[in-house]
């Protein structure tokens, strides 16, 4: 059997959005007051004894979120095309912190998006 160290390191934006071709209220321009966590997963840990410095995965995570915060995501590439759902908005972080953190150590197996306390959805690849 494999162990594994698995991490979560979240962060918050706000930011409007509307769901197009939806009948309901989500039609309508509102905001979320969002919460993001990445899961990041390793086997071994670095020579300090880090799976990864909590402060990379933070600033990387922070870069992705300005492109979103306090923007209405409709106007956002690729959201300006594909709705801007919890579950294309989890996708898109997911991939964008892949692209950017997964190395032969490290790799974001998931992430969690949660619109509301009530509210959430998980992406993975990897399961």
């Amino acid at each position: 059997m494999t162990s594994y160290y698995t991490l979560h390191i979240s962060s918050e934006f706000s930011a409007a959005h509307s769901v197009r071709g939806y009948e309901g209220r989500c039609a309508r321009v509102h905001g979320h007051n969002y919460k993001i966590t990445a899961e990041i997963k390793a086997s071994t840990l670095d020579h300090l004894g880090f799976v990864i410095d909590y402060y990379d995965v933070k600033t990387v995570l922070q870069k992705i979120i300005e492109q979103l915060d306090h923007y209405d995501i409709n106007n956002i590439q690729p959201f300006d095309v594909i709705n801007p759902t919890a579950e294309n908005i989890a996708a898109w972080f997911y991939k964008n912190l892949s692209k950017q953190l997964n190395n032969e150590q490290v790799s974001v197996t998931a992430v969690i998006l949660s619109e509301t306390e009530d509210f959430s959805v998980r992406y993975t690849e990897n399961e």
